[in-house]
């Protein structure tokens, strides 16, 4: 894997309680930090995807039919009122 530096600053409890987790793990920082990041990054693109689908959907004019935002919604408890 191509590896590129990248520099920032963070509080110093994390940088803390990060070489401690690095000492417990026999990993390097450079590796947890690493892995931090990916999956933080990974999580908000998985967000930012749903997010475009939905706008693409709705560009589209696809909309889920009241009768199943009305069975979601009971699923949960919410009464949705007719207007």
């Amino acid at each position: 894997m191509d590896t590129v530096p990248v520099s920032g600053r963070i509080d110093k409890s994390i940088s803390e309680k990060l070489n401690l987790l690095a000492r417990a793990t026999a990993r390097s920082r450079s590796f947890l930090i690493n892995e931090a990041i990916k999956t933080y990054v990974d999580e908000q693109s998985w967000q930012v995807e749903a997010i475009n689908e939905g706008i693409k959907q709705a560009d589209q004019g696809r909309f889920a039919s009241q009768a199943k935002i009305r069975k979601t919604f009971a699923k949960y408890g919410v009464n949705v009122d007719e207007d």
